[in-house]
């Protein structure tokens, strides 16, 4: 008899998509069926009816059964997706009470379309989802290295119940799923070696919406060092003139209708890129706003410096995770580096949003399956940083339902505080000489749990100040700022984490190299 990893040598390549699902879906990861020695290499035929489970033995047919099963979960799954945003869509939103005015040549004629127009954008936005971003969750869920069907389906429910995004897209109604769908798509066609349509998915999204900037580097970092990997001369050379040629016909296409004029090309960048605006925005949760509460960033210094200090601080933020992914560029880091790079971007560049902290929120939804605990803490703080918007908007039930259920449909589907060890954490290679400088790596564990109770007390109090309370007359803005110094707090942290599992990544991998 050959068990299944021999099976994989005598039958070809034909066989693997069977035994590797055989083998995820087996209990405690031991493979458990065999096949008889004297067998013939499988025919496409055979290994049809043993993906739709009609022929090729008992395990075969498990195996169309499993997967129908998973593909029926994760249709659920899709569809329980839908069904929050439809419920968020039909409760309070930005303007509600805001007539609609329409400028006729006859005249100002005001007419009340609200309920109109919100059920178009709603469907609108709702077709979208559905072609372009719900499609890239599913799939990149599906096909997840080394993982298991109920952690693929896990994955794909938690970020789909992302509330962070629900809650600004059919609450705010600012919508963000398309430009975020087609980097997804980038990353899963960069994924499987689909470098070429991985780039034309970025370019999209970076057209679609300017704020992609933030994923710019790593997408870049990434293919650079894969060429530098295959060699400048040969096949690198080849590869860097394909990935050239097809940005440029890419971004040529896209910018074709305001090609006309140059006026037109000027007014589309300063639309791009509002300096004018300002260095930040409202209350947000990054370090110009946080430390403009001790220091008046804009009155004193002025706006060059301002733009150059930013730009130069966001830069050198960035740029350890992208010479560590040019020199070794993997899927893993450059998972990592999108993380750290868009956190980057939000708390130290010029003019930044509430809401740009979506932008470092669906890459750490990509990890989510790898690292649950940190990645749960960091999904919640990033919605807790956009409550003074939600507020505006009369969205603080939507908020606490979707930002319970979230955190229950994370801590039963992936135990996360069950794992909070240093592996875990993929903090079990962090150098040894650093560790005996901080001797609370020895209670490890205990630490991040209590931090992270400690840390949704917090949260959970300046929510309810924040809904019943009033605030001083001579201190109008108290809760809004102490929600964005809160969450400035928790960003920088997640910062060195991230960054810190960024760089320490390839060691990791080739330590499960040898392991193995």
């Amino acid at each position: 008899m050959l068990c299944l990893g021999c099976c994989k040598t005598r039958f070809g390549p034909g066989l693997c998509e069977v035994v590797s699902f055989i083998e995820e879906t087996c209990s405690g990861g031991v493979c458990k069926v065999s096949f008889p020695v004297s067998a013939e290499p499988l025919s496409i035929p055979t290994l049809a009816r043993a993906r739709t489970g009609t022929g090729g033995g008992e395990c075969f047919g498990d195996f169309g059964k499993a997967a129908m099963e998973k593909w029926s979960l994760m249709t659920i799954t899709a569809l329980l997706g839908l069904l929050v945003r439809w419920t968020v869509s039909l409760g309070s939103y930005s303007g509600t009470s805001t007539p609609v005015t329409i400028i006729c040549n006859t005249g100002a004629l005001t007419i009340r379309l609200l309920l109109l127009i919100t059920v178009f954008c709603v469907l609108m936005f709702f077709v979208a989802d559905m072609l372009v971003y719900i499609p890239a969750v599913i799939l990149y869920c599906c096909y997840l290295k080394e993982t298991s069907a109920k952690r693929k389906i896990s994955s794909a429910l938690c970020i789909l119940l992302y509330p962070g995004l629900i809650l600004i897209d059919y609450g705010h109604f600012q919508y963000n799923s398309v430009s975020l769908g087609f980097a997804l798509w980038g990353v899963l066609c960069l994924s499987y070696d689909l470098d070429l349509l991985g780039s034309i998915a970025f370019c999209l999204a970076l057209n679609y919406k300017q704020m992609e900037l933030y994923h710019s580097l790593p997408f870049f970092s990434y293919l650079l060092g894969k060429c530098f990997k295959k060699g400048l001369v040969g096949k690198g050379l080849l590869l860097l003139t394909k990935l050239g040629f097809t940005v440029g016909v890419s971004f040529a296409l896209c910018w074709l209708p305001f090609c006309t004029d140059v006026e037109q090309i000027l007014q589309v960048f300063r639309r791009l890129f509002p300096v004018d605006r300002g260095l930040f925005e409202d209350k947000v949760a990054n370090v110009w706003c946080t430390v403009s509460v001790f220091f008046k960033v804009k009155a004193v210094l002025s706006a060059e410096t301002q733009l150059k200090l930013s730009f130069a601080l966001t830069f050198l933020t960035a740029l350890p995770s992208c010479i560590k992914l040019t020199l070794q560029p993997s899927i893993k880091g450059f998972k990592y580096a999108l993380v750290s790079c868009a956190l980057s971007f939000f708390l130290f560049s010029f003019q930044v949003h509430e809401k740009s902290i979506l932008l470092v929120s669906i890459p750490v939804c990509l990890v989510i399956h790898e690292i649950p605990f940190m990645s749960t803490w960091f999904l919640l703080v990033s919605t807790f940083s956009m409550l003074p918007l939600l507020l505006k908007d009369g969205l603080l039930l939507p908020y606490i339902v979707t930002t319970l259920a979230f955190l229950t449909v994370c801590a039963t589907s992936f135990s996360i505080f069950e794992n909070t060890s240093e592996d875990d954490m993929q903090l079990k290679l962090f150098p040894t000489s650093i560790r005996r400088c901080m001797p609370w790596f020895r209670t490890f564990s205990k630490v991040i749990r209590s931090s992270f109770l400690v840390s949704i007390t917090l949260m959970g109090i300046l929510t309810l100040m924040s809904a019943t309370l009033d605030p001083p007359q001579r201190l109008p803005d108290l809760f809004p700022l102490a929600v964005s110094a809160v969450s400035c707090l928790h960003f920088l942290f997640f910062l060195l984490y991230f960054n810190v599992i960024a760089i320490w990544e390839s060691r990791d991998s080739r330590n499960q190299k040898k392991t193995n």
